[in-house]
C-alpha cells in the first residue's frame, strides 16, 4: 500500500499545482510542501489560493509556497503566469495539470471553446507547452495530467468543441477527460522520439468528496454515490498523483489510479488504459488540432 509516507524528501524542487486551492490539488501541494518542496499553487482567485496558503502554513512543513494566479479559461492568463514563472524561476521540477471543472452550465472559455474542453484540457497543454523549455532544462522533471474515469465514457466530437451542435454537461466533461489522456500519452510518445528526458504520465484520483460536485443536484449526486459507491476524502484522491510524481517506479504514458472498486476506491497503482486513449490517429488529430487553437507548439 503506496502512501505520501513513500514520498522521498522534496527539498530544492519547484513543483506547480493547477488547482491548488480546493480538493484533491490542495492535497497534493501540501504533502509537497510537507516533504519540502517550493510548491506554486496555481489557480484563478487570489483570495481562496492565499487562503489555501495559509492553511498549509498552519500544517507542519519543511518547504515554502508561492501564489499562483492563472485562469485556464483564457489563454493570455495561460501565458502571463507562464511568462511570470520563467522570469523568477530556474527550474520546474514538477507540473501537476490538476485544475478542472466539471458539468457546469453551458458555457465557454475566452477563445470561445466548451468551458470544460477548453479548462481541462486546453488551458493544461498550453500550459505545458509555454512551461516546456524550463521542464527540458531539469533533470528529472514530470509532467502530471489528471484525468478522470469519465474518460472510458468519452469520444473526441471534432465538430463540437465549441458546443456547435449541442451541450451535453456529462458528455463534455467525459471528454474534456479522454482528452486529457490522450495528451498525457501523445505527450510521452513525442518526447521518446525526440529523446527528452522529461516524462509525462497521467493519473486518475477515482471518487471524491470534493468541490467537483458543486453543478450537481443532490438527487444526482446521490445518485452517483449509489453507483460507484462511497467517496474518498481528498487526501487519498491526491496518492495517484504523488504516486506519478515521485515514485521511481512509476513510468511515462502510464496511468495510475486507485487500485479497487474499478479504481473508484483504494491505493496508487498501475490502471489499464482502454482503447479510445491510445487511438494514434486520434491523438495526432487531437494534438494538431490543439497547436492551432492555442497556437503553443512543442516539444
Amino acid at each position: 500500500m503506496w502512501t505520501k509516507e513513500n514520498i522521498t524528501d522534496q527539498s530544492g524542487k519547484t513543483i506547480i499545482v493547477t488547482g491548488a486551492n480546493t480538493g484533491v490539488g490542495f492535497e497534493t501541494a501540501f504533502a509537497f510542501y510537507e516533504k519540502g518542496a517550493h510548491v506554486i499553487l496555481a489557480g484563478r482567485d487570489l483570495n481562496k489560493v492565499e487562503e489555501a496558503i495559509e492553511r498549509i502554513r498552519k500544517l507542519k512543513g519543511n518547504g515554502s509556497l508561492e501564489v499562483g494566479i492563472i485562469d485556464l479559461a483564457s489563454l493570455k492568463s495561460v501565458k502571463r503566469f507562464a511568462e511570470s514563472f520563467i522570469i523568477k524561476h530556474k527550474q520546474l521540477n514538477l507540473l501537476i495539470n490538476n485544475g478542472g471543472v466539471m458539468i457546469p452550465p453551458a458555457s465557454k472559455t475566452v477563445e470561445g471553446f466548451e468551458l470544460q474542453f477548453g479548462v481541462n484540457f486546453l488551458g493544461h497543454f498550453a500550459l505545458t507547452g509555454f512551461l516546456f523549455p524550463l521542464l527540458e532544462k531539469t533533470m528529472g522533471s514530470r509532467i502530471i495530467t489528471v484525468s478522470s474515469l469519465a474518460y472510458l465514457r468519452g469520444v473526441i466530437d471534432f465538430g463540437n468543441l465549441k458546443s456547435e451542435k449541442s451541450y451535453d454537461p456529462m458528455r463534455e466533461y467525459c471528454q474534456s477527460k479522454l482528452a486529457d489522456i490522450i495528451f498525457s500519452i501523445e505527450l510521452q510518445r513525442r518526447l521518446s522520439a525526440n529523446q527528452k528526458q522529461t516524462v509525462s504520465i497521467a493519473a486518475q484520483p477515482g471518487a471524491n468528496k470534493t468541490e467537483l460536485t458543486r453543478h450537481m443536484s443532490s438527487e444526482a449526486l446521490a445518485e452517483g454515490i449509489e453507483r460507484v459507491g462511497t467517496l474518498m476524502d481528498p487526501w487519498q484522491g491526491a496518492l495517484p498523483s504523488l504516486y506519478a510524481a515521485t515514485s521511481t517506479e512509476a513510468t511515462g504514458g502510464k496511468l495510475y489510479g486507485p487500485d479497487k472498486d474499478g479504481g473508484y476506491r483504494g491505493y496508487p497503482a498501475e490502471a489499464i488504459i482502454t482503447a479510445n486513449a491510445l487511438d494514434e490517429v486520434v491523438a495526432k488529430k487531437l494534438w494538431s488540432f490543439a497547436e492551432q487553437a492555442t497556437g503553443v507548439y512543442f516539444p
